[in-house]
This record gives structure tokens, C-alpha cells and sequence, in this order.
């Protein structure tokens, strides 16, 4: 199956309100270029130069999504064109992406990332970490950045119904950020969870965007 055709194929299985980011990290320009005159726009990168070169060289067109852990000095590099960044964990963080925002006079849409896996290396932060971090002064000063939902990841496990509960967890997550901060938010939408493996499950539990690779593009490049 070609590029296009695997897309399709999933576009074709998820609902309408689902958006599919096509993740083309490690992938050449060329995979990426094939799936755009397929017709697709939207690709997801987790490392800010090699996204920033793909932005240059390509169609403007393309929506950019930073799905990978984003270090501060990086945030620059892509503030002038990402669409959405999913991976926020830490105050610090959301003050740089607002910092470089209003430097090209841009508000960048943000997913808090929260921890719901059992693996130690994943980042993210609790429920009870984000509603303080919404109530302190810093937060409340930012103007360039715009939270637009959830983001996690489930453990890179065999068992589904571990899964589905990490999943499960993340939506009661931005179900209790929906009833209480972000009430008044008409645009606080978005629940990110759900890669090649278990997408399915995912979308069952409330996910509103998927992120897919290597049911997409084939196994990763890693140099």
C-alpha cells in the first residue's frame, strides 16, 4: 500500500470530528511530499530543527504539528509557523512559547501533556499540577498562548485494558479541566491521545486527534 493509500485507509475508519496527524518525524521530504499531492496537510514532528527545515523546503500550506518533548532554547525555531505544539509540561515552557509568540505577533494553540502512563521516562503533568499551575499570576499574565486541550501518551504495553484506562484517565482529565478552568472556553476541544497501535482504543475513550507514523510511512528512520 502506498503513502496515500494507508492514509486514506485510516481516514476511511475514524470518525469525522477525529483529526489525523500524519507523524513524518525521521521520514525524508519525499514521503512527505507524496502524501501532500495525495491531498494531506497535516504531519506531526518531534525535533524543532528537523520540522523548521521541512517547513522551509515545503508547501506553506501544511499545518505543523510538534508532538515530541519541546526544550525551551528550541521553542524559537518553530514559533514562527507550528500549529499546534501538544507536549506542554512545565510553566517555564508555556512562558517561552508565550515569549516567542509575541515576538512574531502570533497566539500558538498549546495541549497540556499529562503523565497517565506507568513508565517513569514519560513527561506530563498530574491533574492536581495543572489546576495550580492555572491559578498562579505567571500563568494568568500570558497573552500569546492558547490552551486548546489534553495530551498523553498510554504505556508501550501488550494489554488493552491497561491502555484503555490511561486513555480513560486522560478524558476525565479534560473532562474536570472542561467543568472547571476552561468553562468558559468554547475552543478548550481537544483530547490528543492515540498512536499506530492504539488509535482504535483511543478514539473509543474520547480522542479527538490521533498521531500516526509507521502505519503511515513504515517503520522510522532513526539515524
Amino acid at each position: 500500500m502506498s503513502i496515500v493509500e494507508n492514509i486514506q485507509g485510516i481516514l476511511n475508519k475514524i470518525p469525522d470530528h477525529v483529526e489525523l496527524v500524519a507523524v513524518s518525524k525521521t521520514k525524508p521530504q519525499e514521503d512527505i511530499i507524496e502524501a501532500y499531492k495525495g491531498g494531506y496537510r497535516i504531519f506531526g514532528e518531534n525535533k524543532p530543527q528537523e520540522m523548521t527545515q521541512k517547513y522551509n523546503d515545503l508547501p506553506k500550506d501544511i499545518q505543523w504539528h510538534m508532538i515530541g518533548h519541546l526544550q525551551t532554547n528550541k521553542v524559537k525555531y518553530l514559533a514562527p509557523y507550528v500549529h499546534l505544539i501538544h507536549a506542554v509540561d512545565s510553566l517555564k515552557l508555556l512562558q517561552e512559547i508565550d515569549k516567542q509568540a509575541k515576538k512574531n505577533n502570533r497566539v500558538i494553540n498549546c495541549l497540556l501533556q499529562f503523565h497517565i502512563a506507568t513508565e517513569t521516562s514519560k513527561f506530563g503533568f498530574s491533574l492536581e499540577e495543572a489546576l495550580s499551575l492555572l491559578l498562579l499570576p505567571e500563568y494568568q499574565k500570558l497573552k500569546s498562548v492558547n490552551i486548546v486541550g489534553v495530551m498523553g501518551m498510554a504505556s508501550f504495553v501488550d494489554d488493552t485494558d491497561q491502555i484503555r484506562s490511561e486513555f480513560r484517565s486522560l478524558k476525565a482529565i479534560f473532562d474536570e479541566l472542561k467543568k472547571g478552568p476552561f468553562a468558559l472556553k468554547d475552543d478548550f476541544t481537544e483530547i490528543s491521545m492515540g498512536m499506530s497501535g492504539d488509535y482504535t482504543i483511543a478514539i473509543e475513550e474520547g480522542s479527538t486527534i490521533i498521531r500516526v507514523g509507521s502505519s503511515i510511512f513504515g517503520s522510522r528512520n532513526y539515524r
